[in-house]
């Protein structure tokens, strides 16, 4: 009996020392896009501080693919123990449940364990400076006495971007060409190289693209300041604006609450920092924190918004 008492006792104590102890081995950091993609390189950013909040390597992994669903699936199977998360976008959290259900293989608010919104980036069509279309409403007539002409690059089948380009084809019947690609980086990659006309991206991924006038912006999500003149739909007429990209910080859905208790503080005091702020706004990034119950309330509204247009613009049944 006395032993057994000395055997449960110990096992409590070794069991309050692992989850203080936390973490005691390297965070790997799931980023679902491509290297080199603008939210990828304020997403190591991000890791960079969060390191130093928990004196422990925080190692970035990329797994981009589906808009950014294989990466955020990988988490969602990952152990419950707070060494494998994620920051992942609206488009694998909001936009794939909504445009392609089936092939959403998780529920991001059953399955996934919200941690802290951390950065937002407007959406932007760009394209190469090379087409013989100089603004948006040259472009859409471009577009409709040459069908299938101009091809319009996304991160992916359930991206945002892809979103945006079915959003503007129902409103104007342009007719628009989505091309899907694993990431913004190859996308930018291909209209650089001529092989498609434009892009539907983060702000973030077409900056340095923007400021040497290798491409022209279209029409954007939100106003920035750095590009005053890139209208938004609203500025054209159109009775919405298109949807922004934002990216957040999750764990599996089960993670201990000894985690969380230490991770989302971290992940707090990482995203505030100066020195974050700084890094990404030339990125053509917002950091952006909110907590897990705001992010968790954008998560549902956005998710209501999206279903609502989709199905007002004969997207979804």
């Amino acid at each position: 009996m006395i032993r057994t008492l000395l055997l449960v006792c110990t096992l409590v104590l070794a069991f309050g020392a692992g989850a203080q102890t936390w973490p005691s081995a390297p965070i790997n950091l799931i980023i679902p896009l491509a290297a080199g993609d603008a939210t990828d390189l304020a997403a190591r950013s991000v890791a960079e501080g969060l390191s130093r909040e928990l004196k422990t390597p925080v190692v970035p992994v990329n797994r981009p693919g589906a808009g950014g669903a294989l990466g955020t699936e990988i988490v969602v199977k990952a152990a419950k123990d707070g060494y494998t998360v994620v920051l992942t976008n609206n488009a694998a959290l909001v936009f794939r449940s909504v445009m392609d259900p089936k092939s959403a293989s998780y529920d991001p608010f059953k399955d996934l364990a919200p941690l802290g919104l951390a950065m937002r980036s407007p959406s932007i069509l760009a394209v190469g400076g090379g087409q013989p279309f100089k603004d948006w409403r040259e472009m859409i007539d471009y577009a409709k006495k040459n069908p299938g002409k101009v091809r319009i690059g996304t991160a992916g089948v359930g991206s945002v971007g892809d979103f945006c380009v079915q959003t503007i084809n129902s409103l104007t019947g342009a007719g628009l060409v989505m091309v899907p690609f694993q990431g913004a980086a190859p996308a930018v990659t291909a209209m650089r190289g001529g092989h498609i006309e434009g892009v539907v991206l983060a702000l973030g991924t077409m900056v340095a693209h923007l400021k040497s006038g290798a491409v022209r912006g279209m029409v954007i999500s939100d106003k920035w300041a750095d590009f005053p003149d890139i209208p938004t739909m609203r500025e054209l007429g159109y009775a919405e604006n298109l949807f922004g990209i934002w990216a957040a910080f999750f764990a599996p859905a089960g993670v201990p609450a000894e985690v969380t208790a230490r991770l989302v503080p971290a992940l707090e005091s990482a995203i505030r920092s100066p020195e974050v702020g700084t890094r990404l706004k030339p990125l053509g990034i917002l950091a952006d924190y909110a907590p897990p119950d705001r992010l968790l309330a954008e998560m549902r509204d956005e998710h209501r918004r999206v279903a609502e247009i989709a199905k007002k613009a004969g997207l979804i049944k």
